[in-house]
């Protein structure tokens, strides 16, 4: 390996060390709480380290959320090949709800954590929020075929949306109360009531 290989490579390490350790950190103490000190302490490194690879704890948190945004478009991916409408539409609530509780820590970055949202990082997020356009193409599939009632597409993404975040946010922070056993039957139950409600009768 050259030397340029090895600096490539120990490079890459690094990135990976204050990304995975900053993961960490915003979730234990929050957006605020969190500094680029605290960072340095954990990774057992000094602060004019970490800036040598981020200028600031935002542009740490905006690449982490840029991750998490990009794994989570991939794995909705995959409900596309499903061609009944309204079974696709279920299954893209379902893996949100799959990624979100397999994703944990992803999810809390990229929905759950308090943390500021800059107009010039929204371009750089435009092509990893595909999925809520994907959502909408769904629900139009859904109506355009009679399978669901018509009504005005933005006002059923957003509030299929917010019943689904709100079933995995539920789980993610509330899970102790729901046994083991009966979580995913509840999942599911939840999943179809929303369909049903929203079918043509």
């Amino acid at each position: 390996m050259g030397i340029s290989e090895r600096k490539d490579r120990e490079k890459k390490e690094m990135e990976k060390l204050i990304l995975d350790s900053a993961m960490q950190l915003f979730i234990e103490v929050g957006y605020k709480n969190m500094t680029i000190r605290k960072l340095a302490e954990r990774i057992e490194y000094s602060p004019a380290t970490i800036y040598l690879y981020f200028k600031d704890k935002d542009e740490i948190l905006f690449t982490l959320q840029k991750m998490a945004f990009e794994k989570f478009h991939k794995f909705q991916l995959k409900i596309q090949d499903i061609e009944d409408p309204l079974e696709r539409l279920t299954a893209h609530g379902k893996t949100y709800i799959d990624f979100a509780l397999s994703n944990r820590e992803y999810y809390e970055l990229m929905f759950l954590m308090d943390s500021p949202m800059k107009q010039e990082c929204l371009d750089d997020y435009k092509a990893e929020l595909d999925s809520y356009q994907q959502l909408k193409d769904n629900i139009k599939s859904c109506m355009d075929a009679g399978i669901m009632k018509s009504m005005d597409l933005e006002i059923a993404a957003f509030s299929m949306w917010s019943y689904v975040h709100g079933i995995a946010s539920i789980v993610i922070k509330r899970g102790f109360l729901i046994p083991k056993e009966v979580q995913q039957n509840l999942i599911d139950g939840a999943l179809n009531f929303l369909a049903d409600n929203y079918v043509r009768k």
